[in-house]
């Protein structure tokens, strides 16, 4: 599903929704980078103008999931995140995106409320002082481990080992 999301050589053009497929976005604002599953871009007479294509157009990000909806808002945010940094780059104002979900094969709408931008803000703030003062944050292992992207680069079966450290000091005192 994500291999197909992300091929930026597919650009199509049905009716009035031009589809951008793996679109790198970034926000100098946020300090963040990434790269969009898919952009609609729907035509309107609202919308902004865009290089090489006559007509106005709404930017609209949609994000695809392999599961079905989380209880929690980190799906939400994600996309909320890409229509940030859309509307920076753009220079335009994003209300809606969708989230696609694989397992349920349904979309959902979601809304950019200020809360919700106000969440991502925070989040980006976060990371980005977190990233500053070179600190990793520990993981708090789950189920949401398994199908991560990270999960490769965070190891976080290792997270509940103990530490080196406290290894040699027990097998050097003759501890076991």
């Amino acid at each position: 599903m994500h291999k197909r999301a992300h091929d930026e050589t597919q650009t199509e053009l049905r009716g009035k929704i031009l589809t951008v497929r793996g679109m790198k976005v970034k926000s100098d604002k946020l300090g963040v980078v990434g790269v969009c599953d898919v952009v609609e871009f729907h035509e309107d007479t609202n919308g902004i103008s865009l290089n090489g294509r006559n007509g106005k157009w709404i930017p609209r990000p949609v994000e695809f999931k392999h599961g079905r909806p989380k209880k929690g808002q980190e799906d939400e945010a994600q996309l909320c995140g890409q229509a940030l940094c859309l509307e920076e780059m753009l220079c335009c104002d994003i209300k809606i995106g969708d989230l696609f979900y694989g397992e349920t094969h349904r979309r959902v709408e979601v809304e950019f409320t200020e809360e919700l931008r106000n969440i991502v803000r925070k989040a980006l703030q976060e990371m980005n002082q977190y990233y500053k003062r070179g600190y990793t944050p520990k993981v708090k292992p789950g189920k949401k481990c398994k199908n991560c992207s990270l999960n490769s680069i965070c190891l976080p079966e290792i997270q509940e080992k103990e530490s080196v450290n406290l290894y040699l000091q027990k097998h050097m005192q003759g501890e076991k």
